[in-house]
């Protein structure tokens, strides 16, 4: 297994590390190494992009795929028509810091927002998805309150500005599903192979299972505007928000 640095330190754009598996003949096959920051995607939080470094040589990472297996490794996968490093090869890894540090302060937003919404109107979330700096999730509200937009906004804001921290634990499985709030999706559960729950806690407001980066306080994030509220059919309403600094 690749060990995963991004949930270690989220914080930590470069480090040294080996190949310990790769295809030069074959570069969509991708680039295993053994200790790896490049955030892989999933929980709609896009993966990282970065490169390796090595022997005066640079390969662009433009994706990272995970193999079918449960914990098994993550596999970087080269722009086209760079070079593969050949497995035992030393090389250094490098993150673009200003794509990550951006999503990471997406994605905690989302949580506020999520966090936000269930705590004053008791709406679970039925999708989402986010770019750097902008995001949308979905939540199952068959009725929206008058002045809901802006209500919402300033809600977030205020817990934005509450500068509340946000821990990453990693707890055994019946703990985990022992906490009330942890999946706030509506048609979704942690994964039943796992024996272990990572839990991201907005102290005071949110804990839920996820698997993505954040930072390391709510006043990290920056302000939230919601651009938009949209109805998505008659159960579910989309609210699409944008992050500034």
């Amino acid at each position: 297994m690749t060990e995963r640095l991004d949930w270690i330190d989220p914080t930590l754009r470069e480090w040294d590390c080996t190949v310990v598996w790769s295809d030069p003949a074959d570069p969509e096959a991708g680039i295993v190494l053994d200790r790896s920051a490049f955030y892989p995607g999933g929980g709609g939080q896009p993966p990282d992009h970065g490169v390796l470094l090595w022997e005066g040589v640079q390969t662009r990472i433009v994706d990272t795929r995970r193999a079918s297996s449960p914990g098994a490794d993550l596999h970087l996968i080269p722009a086209p028509g760079d070079p593969v490093p050949a497995p035992g090869t030393v090389v250094r890894g490098a993150i673009d810091d200003e794509r990550r540090s951006s999503l990471m302060r997406t994605h905690s937003g989302l949580h506020i927002l999520c966090g936000t919404v269930f705590r004053d109107f008791g709406a679970l979330v039925t999708g989402g998805n986010m770019q750097p700096g902008e995001a949308r999730m979905d939540f199952n509200m068959p009725e929206v309150p008058p002045g809901f937009k802006q209500t919402l906004e300033d809600a977030v804001n205020a817990e934005i500005a509450a500068d509340r921290k946000i821990v990453a634990r990693v707890l055994p499985r019946e703990e985990a599903l022992a906490i009330p709030t942890l999946v706030r999706t509506q048609d979704a559960l942690p994964p039943l192979e796992n024996p272990e729950i990572r839990v991201i806690d907005i102290v005071g407001l949110d804990v839920q299972a996820d698997g993505g980066t954040h930072v390391a306080s709510t006043a990290q994030v920056g302000r939230v505007t919601v651009v938009k509220v949209e109805s998505k059919g008659r159960q579910n309403r989309r609210v699409r928000i944008r992050i500034a600094d």
